[in-house]
């Protein structure tokens, strides 16, 4: 297989180029600038040069769109705008090479669970109604609504959950608190996560591309999301530290502003495409991807 991924060099893109270089096959990274990279299986393009031609990509098997800037920033007017059009820009990037291609490869568009709003009952599949009524919510919907826009070839909407990785995204700056001891309940506790293990993600990639009857939206998040009070309880046990000292939420707001809601929010997000089309997780409950990140002396599931 060949794939091309832009947003390569991010906390996800990292990820996934080794996962598909362990497999031995060809990855094109795409970025704004050029990157050397001695890996034979590695190569290396910028957007520019696909404005002048795409026969580099010609006879990828697929093109994954990670590309977007990161959202864990304060929320000004203008950071905002670059969170939006970032994502809205990579999109049409892609649409003008898949369009000037002369074999069309699946498109893999990254999105968030964030579109279906927050909810402390509800329980979100790929079939659910959109709540689009805040800020995530908009950037998702539009992001997806302009990847849909590409004509004649099947687009897979990743909208994926919160990333629990060793190396980055959240679950770092979540373990921390509890590493001095500090760890509790954020808020409520009630609010819900939808998680998934990097590497079912990368897995769930990959699946996605190779099953051709999956297309439109596909939840990224593992089979039993938890309240952030269950995962913090889960987490002090494995760490072996206290559970108690609350984060409360004016806290979180006079730090982080709008940004909080990234904490004190949530959804139950399920995987039903992935589950009904046969995608295995290594990590379907919160306990195992714990173990998993915390146990040196587990061995990693390949």
């Amino acid at each position: 297989m060949k794939v091309a991924i832009a947003g390569g060099t991010g906390f996800i893109g990292k990820h996934l180029t080794q996962y598909f270089l362990d497999k031995k096959t060809t990855v094109l990274l795409i970025s704004r600038q050029k990157h050397k990279s001695e890996h034979p299986l590695i190569r290396n393009i910028t957007w520019g040069e696909l404005e002048k031609s795409v026969k580099p990509l010609e006879g990828v098997d697929a093109i994954v769109n990670l590309a977007g800037e990161t959202i864990n920033q304060r929320w000004t007017p203008k950071a905002k705008e670059r969170i939006l059009q970032s994502r809205l820009d990579s999109v049409e990037r892609v649409r003008s090479i898949i369009e000037r291609m002369e074999n069309k490869p699946v498109l893999i568009n990254a999105s968030a669970v964030g579109i279906y709003g927050s909810s402390e009952n509800a329980s979100f599949t790929e079939d659910s109604d959109l709540n689009v009524n805040d800020f995530l919510s908009n950037v998702a919907d539009k992001w997806e609504a302009a990847a849909e826009l590409i004509p004649d070839i099947r687009v897979v909407l990743l909208r994926i959950g919160v990333v629990l990785a060793k190396d980055g995204g959240a679950f770092p700056k979540m373990s921390l608190p509890f590493k001095f001891g500090l760890g509790g309940r954020i808020g409520s506790g009630k609010q819900l996560l939808s998680w998934i293990h990097i590497r079912d993600l990368v897995r769930l990639i990959e699946f996605c591309i190779e099953k051709e009857d999956i297309e439109g939206p596909v939840n990224a998040t593992a089979p039993q999301p938890v309240t952030n009070d269950e995962f913090g309880r889960q987490l002090a046990k494995f760490m072996n530290k206290p559970y108690g000292f609350p984060l409360p939420s004016f806290v979180l707001k006079l730090m982080f502003g709008e940004m909080s809601m990234l904490l004190l929010e949530g959804q139950r997000v399920i995987p039903d495409v992935a589950i009904n089309q046969g995608f295995q997780f290594h990590f379907p409950v919160l306990e195992m991807a714990l173990k998993d990140l915390l146990d040196p002396e587990i061995k990693a599931v390949k």
